[in-house]
């Protein structure tokens, strides 16, 4: 009799039905993934503008009038940066001289017309005159030509130095001959500390134009001789605009340049803490209210007094 055949074991009833009714798996860990991923993705994208704000907001700071945008940040070793704005009619109102009075007009910075040393060595004589006088109101002036500053030939060829380097720039920038240009008064060192104003004279930090405050400017040029948020903080340099004015943080050794009519409304903000120093070097095109460069004063010439 032949073996029977048996055939293969069954395996528990039911079981094959329970696997039909389990869940898929795959299906069931798909929708936490897709859950994550998408907050993945929105957490990115927040990183990502959080990333682009800052970025903006590097270049965009507050100032004492609201939103300012940073034309020459302290941490910028500038080659140059230009920005050309339309002529106001300041300059229509007076005698013109072709090839100088200005018909291009703007604003520009420069970290290559004069080294850092160059400005230590300076801010060291501002510093001499100063300390002999000065305002109790936290802003002082010494008056390059008045007398009251004692200079040596080594001030005398370093400043012409500088004023002939700054001439050039100014005329590259605003395409002039630099011989068209001529030194005018007044040319001064500056010292702003964070003392309050004892006068009107201190409140330096008022709005102005330099054509109207000042009739002889063409052309303004401010070299800064400390650094700011190391040397001093607040005294910003602020270009006057609807919108979003333009700051200019002052770094040794950096010129600012700017055409003086109304096109170029400025203040400087009040300074908080240390002292901030600079000078003015300002160009006429009008060869009447042109001077000399800062003459040698002889032994016992007058010295500074206080102003």
């Amino acid at each position: 009799m032949a073996p029977q055949r048996r055939g293969a074991p069954k395996g528990p009833e039911g079981c094959g039905a329970a696997e039909r009714g389990r869940p898929n798996s795959t299906k069931g860990v798909r929708a936490p993934r897709d859950v994550r991923r998408k907050w993945l993705r929105v957490a990115v994208l927040g990183a990502c503008t959080t990333l682009a704000g800052l970025l903006l907001w590097g270049r965009l700071g507050a100032d004492e009038d609201g939103i300012a945008e940073v034309l020459a940040g302290r941490s910028e070793v500038l080659p140059g940066r230009f920005i050309e704005v339309p002529c106001s009619e300041d300059y229509d109102s007076q005698r013109r001289f072709e090839g100088c009075t200005p018909r291009k007009c703007g604003r520009g910075v420069s970290d290559a017309v004069i080294t850092r040393d160059e400005a230590r060595r300076i801010r060291s004589i501002a510093e001499k005159g100063l300390s002999l006088g000065g305002s109790d109101g936290g802003a002082s002036i010494l008056d390059l030509h008045s007398g009251a500053l004692s200079v040596g030939k080594h001030f005398v060829n370093l400043y012409r130095n500088v004023r002939q380097k700054v001439q050039l720039a100014i005329a590259q920038a605003f395409g002039i001959s630099a011989s068209s240009l001529h030194l005018t008064k007044p040319t001064f060192f500056s010292r702003i500390n964070s003392t309050a104003a004892r006068t009107a004279h201190d409140e330096y930090w008022h709005a102005h134009v330099d054509k109207v405050t000042y009739g002889s400017f063409d052309y303004t040029s401010l070299l800064y001789l400390s650094d700011y948020q190391d040397d001093f903080g607040g005294g910003r340099f602020v270009f006057m605009e609807e919108g979003a004015n333009r700051t200019v943080e002052p770094r040794a050794g950096r010129v600012s340049f700017f055409t003086s009519g109304s096109e170029n409304l400025h203040r400087v903000e009040k300074v908080h803490w240390g002292t901030r120093y600079a000078v003015t070097i300002a160009f006429t095109c009008n060869p009447d209210h042109g001077i000399a460069d800062p003459a040698l004063t002889p032994p016992g010439g007058p010295s500074a007094q206080p102003r």
